[in-house]
């Protein structure tokens, strides 16, 4: 039987830390790193671990590529703190750690997207999944500031039947935060392959962006709350752009 450290990175969660601790109480090992949060994250996290860290921040895969060889064994599963494994999920991961030869090196493994109460089913988060089940000494994230992913190339990779639950974002005003901290990341991802912002960036691309979300991608069928979600994603491709443009200028 293979054993299994479970990684959450943290920054003031202290309404989620204890949920998503307790859907891995059955791991080998949990490793909670944090970015020097404000709140009662620490605290609480060390009511079910002493393994936690805490390292400055500079960008999320920095921060989960410093943090995976940390862990003790081999297989890792690394969560963020708004999301649950459940017990499904846990019996599934459990099956592949009981087997001898493990037949894959990484698994992606789906998401079920909460928000404003209710699940969203379409408006392009339906076929939202992640690659974070996976092996320690194999699996890095690529070097970027916003939607970092596992570099899988020439890896031997999976998919788990069972998904994570996904609490996205705890209300409106968490949503939009979080939308202008991205905007700022991201606009520092699409720095070198943007040429120079023009009103096609700032007008048609968000457009598109929301009509790619709320009629391409179904987001009508959640009802108001796949507007707001269409309408927001598009809000944060014109504030990419925005943002953009003041990097620049500053620079």
């Amino acid at each position: 039987m293979h054993s299994l450290s479970v990684i959450i990175t943290t920054f003031n969660e202290e309404h989620n830390i204890q949920g998503v601790l307790e859907s891995v109480d059955w791991a080998d090992e949990a490793i909670v790193v944090d970015s020097f949060s404000t709140d009662r994250t620490v605290e609480i996290a060390r009511r079910y671990t002493r393994r936690v860290m805490q390292r400055e921040y500079t960008g999320p895969a920095s921060q989960k590529n410093w943090a995976i060889p940390q862990a003790s064994h081999e297989w890792i599963l690394l969560l963020d703190a708004d999301e649950r494994v459940t017990k499904k999920l846990k019996l599934e991961i459990q099956k592949y750690l009981n087997q001898e030869n493990i037949p894959f090196d990484a698994f992606w493994i789906g998401r079920r997207n909460f928000f404003m109460g209710k699940e969203v089913r379409y408006s392009g988060w339906q076929g939202d999944a992640v690659v974070r089940f996976f092996r320690r000494d194999l699996c890095r994230y690529n070097d970027k500031q916003v939607h970092e992913e596992v570099i899988t190339e020439g890896l031997r990779v999976g998919r788990l039947n069972q998904k994570l639950l996904h609490y996205t974002y705890r209300d409106m005003e968490h949503f939009l935060a979080k939308m202008r901290r991205y905007a700022r990341w991201s606009a520092q991802d699409y720095d070198e392959k943007t040429g120079r912002v023009t009103g096609f960036h700032l007008l048609f691309k968000p457009l598109f962006r929301f009509l790619k979300h709320y009629f391409f991608q179904l987001g009508f069928l959640d009802g108001k709350v796949g507007l707001v979600v269409s309408s927001v994603m598009a809000w944060g491709v014109f504030l990419r752009y925005a943002n953009l443009m003041e990097r620049r200028r500053k620079a």
